[in-house]
């Protein structure tokens, strides 16, 4: 992707060093994040700022994994001292996972400036921080055209109100079915949706892991299956590389009404496909767009699904 011209979606978000042990294999201080994985898929449909900090222990290697991807670091801040670690272990099934340790580091002391080249980008994904600092982002943008906010349980239990916030000035909420029921209280999903609705975002799109995504407007909701796989290796980063290639395909069709989200996820949910193959960014260092595409036109061969137009683009 050519990064000479000013980025089309910027992403806000974390950036880590993982240690993680799935039932066949552990991989030791591997790059994660959610801002990692997010720019990594986006950065197959249009070019992507990264708006995130690591320390000065971060590897070069990293960096030009990214770059060689495409994606613009401008906004990319490096401060003196160690990068954000986590470790965690996955259970049998691979769908629940245990953290073992979460070191902060530089992260703790994070607050994101945009380079004035982002300020003016149409699209914008705020990933899974503080509402908080979503807020001081909101505060720097100019009028961007659609922008995506992600949230977690933390953040709804310990900084609501500023959440509440936040998600009031997006055009579409996104998280999983656990934090959709914490934020409202409520079992049903479409239930939870319509409160969160009234929050004022235009969309609400509940992640299901292995059972897809579904997106809920006040007037109907659509459902979308996962792209089921013979096998896969880790499944970390697996939603912010849903919402990164969402965001991405968005981008690209410059629009931003049902119809072209619909499509938009369906092309998140293939990019994500791609990324649980292997460890970290590893599928996705080596993926280009032609197989996105020949996977997506399986995909939706395989559901009988009239997606897209004439010739299967946005």
């Amino acid at each position: 992707m050519n990064t000479s011209a000013a980025p089309t979606l910027v992403i806000v978000g974390s950036i880590g060093i993982d240690t993680i042990e799935t039932p066949r294999e552990k991989r030791v201080e591997i790059l994660g994040g959610s801002v990692s994985y997010a720019c990594a898929a986006a950065s197959f449909f249009v070019p992507t700022g990264m708006v995130g900090v690591v320390g000065t222990d971060f590897p070069d290697e990293h960096r030009a994994l990214w770059e060689g991807m495409g994606i613009d670091l401008a906004g990319l801040q490096t401060e003196e001292g160690k990068t954000f670690r986590w470790s965690g272990v996955y259970e049998e099934n691979m769908d629940n996972r245990q953290t073992l340790s979460t070191d902060l580091n530089v992260f703790e002391a994070f607050s994101p400036e945009l380079p004035e080249a982002y300020r003016d980008a149409p699209y914008l994904f705020l990933g899974n921080i503080a509402p908080a600092l979503q807020l001081h982002v909101l505060e720097q943008v100019h009028s961007p055209k659609f922008v995506l906010i992600d949230t977690m349980d933390l953040w709804i239990n310990i900084a609501r109100d500023e959440l509440v916030e936040g998600v009031g000035k997006c055009d579409m909420l996104t998280l999983n079915e656990s934090e959709a029921r914490l934020f409202t209280g409520e079992d049903s999903l479409d239930a939870a949706a319509q409160i969160l609705l009234e929050m004022g975002p235009r969309f609400v799109l509940i992640k299901k892991g292995g059972d897809g995504s579904m997106l809920i407007t006040r007037e109907d909701s659509w459902s979308i299956p996962a792209f089921l796989l013979d096998d896969f290796k880790d499944p970390t980063g697996a939603g912010d590389t849903f919402a990164g290639g969402l965001m991405g395909a968005l981008a690209e069709s410059g629009r931003c009404d049902e119809e072209a989200i619909r499509k938009a996820m369906v092309y998140g949910t293939i990019t994500a496909s791609f990324g649980v193959e292997e460890f970290s960014l590893e599928r996705l260092a080596i993926l280009d767009r032609a197989q996105i595409d020949s996977r997506v036109e399986e995909f939706a061969a395989r559901r009988h699904a009239d997606w897209f137009s004439g010739d299967g683009k946005l």
